[in-house]
């Protein structure tokens, strides 16, 4: 059984600094996932066999970041083929300057998130990209139908006055991308806005009652989506698109494993499909 740690903290970060402590979990065979660092902070999914392992990287880390909450999950199946170690300028691209340490957003634990989505006043939406709100969602809640969260700050400008007018929830898989989202509404003026603890996943792994979500959770690692009580569900990934398939996407005539489906059929050329075709075969004789 692997145990699954996500964790996230916007603050100024010294990369250079981290990266090289973190030179010998590189080497290191039990751990995989991905950790990004930026210069306004760190952002990463690892897992684990070993919880030692995952509590000697979190000691290790904490030396340049500061305490860090590790939020944990397991999974039967390896939700990672390696260890990544990436580096870049921003924890989530927004075309924006803005640095996500800049602004401090106010927090709802899932108790005072139900209470949030009662209220008359209120507007929850969901900051994620449209691929991952049409696996499950939160009721009644809004989509702006993303394809980036870089078309995020357009969608703002577009529902100014409404944004304005209402008691803002926001929400996402884990908690980082409403970070960005928090100071992008912030700048815009709409300060009445609260964001999910933690995210979906801290959500799912309360105690509460969970009648207000409906669906799945896309999560980013061989999961692709978990249920409600942080099991597997069961999407599969389209190997071209990267999109999240359903059981009933899978016998759409357009899906091809590892080549194509429905939703990327007209978004590929013939050589692409080739090349999928090339790789699929790859993997089959190993």
């Amino acid at each position: 059984m692997f145990t699954i740690a996500t964790f996230y903290k916007c603050l100024m970060l010294n990369t250079d600094e981290v990266k090289h402590s973190l030179e010998a979990f590189k080497l290191q065979t039990d751990i995989v996932g991905t950790i990004i660092l930026t210069p306004e902070g760190i952002n990463s999914t690892v897992a684990s066999k070993n919880l030692e392992s995952l509590k000697d990287l979190k000691d290790s880390l904490e030396r340049h970041t500061g305490e860090l909450c590790f939020r944990f999950s397991n999974s039967s199946r390896k939700p990672f083929k390696r260890f990544k170690l990436k580096e870049r300028t921003e924890l989530v691209p927004s075309g924006t300057s803005l640095k996500a340490y800049d602004f401090e957003g106010k927090y709802l634990n899932p108790k005072q998130w139900n209470d949030l989505i009662k209220e008359k006043n209120s507007l929850i939406v969901d900051v994620r990209n449209i691929y991952e709100t049409k696996v499950g969602s939160f009721k009644n809640s809004l989509s702006p139908e993303t394809k980036n969260f870089r078309e995020f700050k357009d969608f703002v400008d577009s529902n100014l006055d409404l944004l304005k007018r209402k008691k803002l929830g926001i929400f996402c898989t884990g908690g980082i991308r409403c970070e960005k989202a928090s100071a992008i509404l912030n700048e815009k003026g709409v300060e009445n806005t609260y964001q999910l603890e933690g995210g979906i996943l801290n959500y799912l792994d309360s105690d509460i009652d969970k009648e207000n979500w409906i669906g799945e959770c896309f999560v980013f690692d061989e999961r692709v989506t978990v249920d409600k009580k942080l099991d597997p569900g069961i999407f599969i990934q389209c190997f071209a698109c990267r999109r999240p398939l359903s059981p009933e996407d899978i016998k759409h005539k357009d899906y091809v494993k590892g080549i194509s489906c429905l939703y990327c059929i007209n978004e590929k050329s013939e050589f692409d499909r080739k090349r999928y075709s090339d790789r699929q075969r790859q993997f089959e004789i190993k």
